[in-house]
């Protein structure tokens, strides 16, 4: 095959901002919300300074806008909101009771029911509220069963991405390729069309979770699991009559062991002392130290001190039932986007910060600067206060408390929220109604019955989610009417010279593979069904293998913790490292690739 012939400049601008797309989509420090927006509004503007009209006709500027209105995107908007309802409302909450008993007597077998169910369930639903529902669970359930829940978290996670391979409402992914390749004129999936090659490959793929990845996984301790080891900064509060007021700081370090580790002492409002030995210690004077839970009680009834969170006195006492917890802020969480400083944290819920957990690293609150910090969904939050307050924030749904109770948020609409779920995915099972159309009418009767309230409902929609898809929509576009995605079909074809259409195939599902552990998988997926399009033209083949070639590939969001959110969950909540995801996820990236390759192949006769 001969080197393709160089395409129009139109097209020639649209490759280029495909790939400069794709850098932007990747960049940690750029906002996904910013360069999404910065992409539409070059093709839009592009467009109108320099209009183009081809074979496939013109191209209007102001018809990249329609991606707010795609019926993907409203699908997906709509599924995310149905989903916010189940967690809010703890429907899933006796799957997740039943499974914990189970833990007690064979870990071995729970395990594989968990990855079964937790696959299952995702398949119809998006996997957020079922990693949200399994991590407490089971978090709690290895504690007790006395099993290394390093390898029990991460495999769930992995397992709620393979169950959504099933369905055209499993992921966003899905929804977004089976819309884009009939927008394009291909025949529209039905819902269980394609859940034989991914209920195959994810045999494999459970398997593989089940009793392997298990072994790969280094021994990691969740936060919560590790409470009796670690220490936590809090405040000494010396108060009127203390016979140790009036004393040094030594005679202080001396009544208490010794082995205290004083940071520093805060007099007055903004006062800071150094902790040398000679200082002398005054009513009022709070006294920061460093040690573990117990440490920090049994210091508190040596020196007849008053245990707070921070140096300011009003800081929640924690003479009595306080209690230390960590908690996730969720997609669907109010706090989502806020600064450390504007969530209100004690205001809110009278819980006192002490650090905070992202991407494998620690920040406590002392740390300068955190305040202005930006909570971001899967950020992992170790608070203190009272018991009742934990209670309450763990029925509430509002964060996601993750600690070693099997108490899970439940109300008495729960079942009606299911219910309706189900209403949902079986309208569109059946045919009665496209998934976009049955999932608005499922928000409508949620909201109206109050499973879900209108606040909540707003909170579980992403700006990122929404930013990308429009953006990514827009481009790929772009891409097919000025022939930019012709083009590259042509020069993958150039490059594959000499391969069957099964190696074809199994190397675009790689090449996807790739791209969605780097980028956004739902930019991966809208950019790559028009190419998959012009390659099976190319070639004078059914477009069906290519295209779920693509959904596939784009799926396998295995290997890096950033290339999906709930991997980001998974890691901040089980105290796993950036390795472990490489670790697991490339085998079973690999695994999954070949056995979807081969099945696709055979089905479609390449």
């Amino acid at each position: 095959m001969d080197f393709p012939q160089v395409p129009n400049m139109h097209a020639l601008a649209m490759l280029i901002m495909t790939g400069l797309a794709l850098f932007l989509f990747s960049r940690e420090k750029i906002h996904l919300e910013s360069s999404s927006l910065a992409i539409l509004v070059m093709l839009v503007v592009g467009f109108q300074l320099f209009p183009f009209e081809g074979a496939r006709g013109t191209i209007e500027p102001m018809s990249f806008f329609l991606g707010f209105g795609h019926e993907a995107l409203i699908a997906v908007c709509a599924l995310m909101i149905a989903g916010e309802a189940l967690v809010r409302t703890g429907a899933l909450e006796p799957v997740a009771r039943r499974l914990a008993r189970l833990w007690k007597w064979s870990p071995t077998f729970a395990l594989l029911l968990t990855l079964v169910i937790g696959a299952t369930l995702s398949a119809f639903m998006n996997n957020t509220p079922i990693v949200v529902l399994m991590l407490p669970m089971l978090i709690g359930a290895t504690v007790r069963s006395k099993t290394p829940s390093s390898g029990v978290l991460l495999p769930m996670g992995l397992a709620t991405l393979i169950g959504g391979m099933g369905t055209t409402i499993g992921t966003s992914t899905n929804l977004l390729v089976v819309s884009v390749a009939a927008d394009m004129g291909m025949e529209r999936f039905a819902m269980f069309d394609f859940l034989q090659p991914a209920a195959i490959a994810g045999g494999f793929a459970i398997l593989y979770l089940w009793l392997l990845a298990p072994l790969l996984i280094p021994q990691r301790t969740p936060p919560m699991e590790d409470l009796s080891n670690r220490e936590f900064e809090a405040h000494l509060l010396m108060p009127e009559g203390n016979p140790l007021v009036g004393k040094s700081l030594a005679q202080i370090i001396h009544k208490a062991g010794d082995a205290i580790k004083v940071k520093r002492i805060c007099r007055e409002e903004h006062l800071v002392i150094s902790p040398l030995p000679d200082v002398v210690i005054r009513a009022g004077d709070r006294i920061q130290v460093s040690a573990t839970v117990d440490m920090l009680k049994e210091y508190q009834a040596l020196l007849g001190a008053r245990l707070t969170a921070g140096p300011d006195a009003s800081h929640t006492p924690l003479d009595g039932d306080f209690q230390l917890a960590e908690v996730a802020v969720t997609g669907g969480s109010r706090l989502r986007g806020l600064k450390v400083a504007d969530a209100r944290l004690k205001e809110r819920y009278g819980l006192d910060l002490l650090a905070v957990h992202r991407g494998g690293d620690v920040v406590s609150a002392s740390t300068p600067g955190l305040d202005q910090r930006q909570l971001q969904a899967s950020d992992v939050l170790l608070v203190q206060g009272r018991s009742k307050n934990i209670r309450t924030l763990k029925v509430g749904g509002e964060l996601l408390v993750l600690d070693n109770t099997a108490d899970l948020p439940h109300t008495a609409r729960a079942p009606l929220a299911l219910l309706i779920m189900v209403g949902i995915v079986s309208l569109a099972a059946f045919g009665i109604m496209p998934i976009a159309m049955s999932a608005v009418l499922g928000c409508f009767v949620l909201i109206g019955t109050g499973c879900i309230r209108w606040q909540q409902a707003s909170h579980a929609l992403s700006t990122q989610v929404i930013m990308i898809i429009v953006s990514s929509l827009a481009l790929g576009s772009a891409l097919m009417k000025t022939g930019g995605a012709e083009y590259l079909a042509q020069l993958f074809l150039y490059v594959t010279t000499g391969l069957t259409p099964a190696w074809i195939l199994a190397f675009l599902m790689l090449l996807m593979a790739v791209m969605t552990n780097i980028v956004s998988n739902n930019a991966a997926a809208v950019i790559g069904t028009p190419i998959a399009i012009s390659i099976a033209q190319e070639l004078g083949l059914p477009l069906e293998p290519f295209v779920l070639a693509v959904l596939f590939g784009a799926n396998l969001s295995f290997v890096t913790p950033m290339a999906y959110k709930t991997n980001l969950l998974v890691m901040n909540a089980g105290g796993y490292k950036f390795n472990d995801f490489v670790r697991v996820g490339t085998p079973l990236t690999l695994l999954m690739w070949v056995v979807l390759s081969l099945v696709l192949t055979y089905a479609y006769n390449l």
